[in-house]
């Protein structure tokens, strides 16, 4: 893959455009990954609605009916549900973790696998969230692609 980056300050903003013979796999991650920084959640916080950008979000939890995004440095409530954020985030790296988290998976720091076949994910900022064994099957597909995209 070629690689060009062109710096010049009469751009009025940055520009990715990809030129390939046909969109692969890795193209369409690559794609996703860059939309990451274009997303933004509302989250509400004190009574305030703050835009969130969604890469900043390391995991989403749902108490009582509520929806919660947490970031490193606060937690804000959401008027989606969980099942409405999981489909609008899901090209994005994120991934279900249980009946009521999501987890992003660029956010984990590391990974511990748990009795019953449950795992321990601990978050960048050190918070700690359980993988069930209901979803555990995915997050270990993760992995595998990534170490898979690693060798290529």
């Amino acid at each position: 893959m070629k690689i060009t980056l062109n710096q010049d300050p009469s751009f009025p903003e940055p520009e990715v455009i990809i030129n390939c013979p046909q969109a692969d796999e890795d193209i369409l991650r690559l794609v996703a990954m860059l939309r990451i920084y274009q997303r933004k959640l509302l989250g509400v916080l004190n009574g305030e609605q703050h835009l969130l950008d969604v890469k900043d979000i390391l995991y989403i939890d749902t108490t009582d009916k509520k929806t919660f995004l947490y970031t490193e440095t606060a937690v804000y409530e959401s008027a989606l549900r969980l099942y409405e954020l999981e489909d609008g985030l899901r090209e994005l790296d994120f991934l279900r973790a249980g009946r009521s988290v999501i987890v992003n998976f660029r956010k984990i720091k590391s990974i511990r696998p748990e009795l019953g076949g449950r795992m321990l994910v601990t978050m960048d900022n050190g918070e700690q969230v359980y993988v069930s064994r209901q979803y555990a099957g995915e997050l270990k597909e993760k992995l595998r692609e990534l170490e898979r995209s690693f060798l290529k």
